[in-house]
């Protein structure tokens, strides 16, 4: 269940709803408006040392992995509240599909059209020694910032495995009518 106490409509949904065996798989959000006629997608910097000072291919749709057996979208509405710390937007979700990363690991991405302001973020932490070899254990948000950014600009932010979501969540609003474009 997202937080927030209700679970997501779902325009479409694979035949399996759950995780099982085989490469990792992940579960993500991709939050969605069309200002003016223009795509914008919220995505989400990396934290942590080895992402501090890299702009390009150093984003991210907020997502993380989906727990053997649980459900894909409940993992997708969890992690999205963790690495955000606030609810996932209301409205219907639209799975986009599966996407295989260059790592191997599957993202399973939904979208969802709605409004989020991204200073209102606060993101969960993670651990690691750092310097490497040093001994020190130091904290790291798992997600150290979020923006709004057009579609074009997402293609140059986002690791390069996620960019056919933003084709994926394209073709689907092209589909439905929506007269989108993907820069001013």
């Amino acid at each position: 269940m997202p937080p927030g106490g209700q679970e997501p409509t779902v325009r479409w949904r694979s035949a399996i709803p759950t995780r099982s065996t085989g490469p990792r798989t992940s579960a993500g959000l991709l939050v969605y408006r069309v200002v003016d006629g223009v795509l914008e997608v919220l995505i989400a910097h990396m934290g942590g040392p080895y992402w501090a000072k890299k702009d390009a291919q150093a984003w991210s749709i907020p997502k993380g992995e989906v727990d053997e057996g649980e459900d894909l979208l409940a993992a997708a509405a969890r992690e999205f509240g963790e690495e955000l710390g606030v609810a996932p937007p209301d409205g219907p979700w639209t799975e986009l599909g599966e996407f295989r990363q260059p790592n191997g690991k599957i993202v399973v991405a939904y979208a969802v059209a709605g409004e989020l302001d991204p200073a209102t973020t606060v993101s969960n932490t993670f651990e690691m020694e750092w310097p490497p070899r040093s001994g020190r254990i130091q904290s790291f948000p798992e997600i150290d910032r979020v923006a709004w950014v057009d579609a074009a600009t997402a293609r140059t932010k986002l690791v390069r495995g996620q960019i056919p979501v933003i084709d994926r969540l394209l073709e689907r609003l092209r589909a439905l009518g929506e007269p989108v474009s993907e820069t001013r």
